[in-house]
């Protein structure tokens, strides 16, 4: 049975990565955003982006981040952490730096986005998960084999 994830990363350069994430099938997620629609968000400020992460996170069950090369400090991937620690979900994060983007580039490997957060004291703790492989096609088929597994023992985790 499909969880409900949410998931987390940095649009502009890992958008094509997280859609090939999305093909999978295996989880349940939130709408993407278009570039148009995030900027229009982004306008509106603060707020706006938090009513939207709130809306979207709401009866999520895991979040996924998915790291590539900046994702770890972004100020709305750590906002998102957070909060879906606060709420209970299951967190875990998954290394997509070598999935190739749409120009068929990979990227350098991204830090731990869970190193030196909390939520009331309280340390986030989630799994990262780095697929041992440099051939995108291998990094898809790993990430493809385990990604239900993981999701589960994340929720179970929380």
């Amino acid at each position: 049975m499909a969880k409900n994830c949410f998931l987390s990363f940095h649009y502009k350069t890992d958008n094509w990565r997280v859609s090939q994430v999305r093909q999978i099938g295996t989880i349940e997620k939130q709408p993407l955003l278009d570039s148009n629609k995030w900027e229009e968000i982004k306008k509106e400020g603060p707020y706006a982006i938090e009513k939207w992460i709130a809306d979207n996170m709401k009866g999520k069950e895991c979040l996924i981040v998915l790291v590539g090369e900046k994702t770890a400090a972004r100020r709305w991937v750590k906002h998102e952490i957070k909060k879906a620690w606060k709420d209970g979900l299951g967190v875990f994060a998954i290394h997509v730096h070598n999935l190739k983007d749409s120009d068929g580039n990979q990227s350098l490997k991204g830090s731990n986005p869970f190193t030196g957060l909390t939520v009331n004291g309280e340390t986030v703790m989630g799994e990262v998960y780095d697929p041992p492989y440099t051939t995108s096609t291998k990094v898809y088929d790993y990430i493809k084999s385990n990604i239900e597994t993981w999701v589960n023992d994340a929720v179970k985790a929380r």
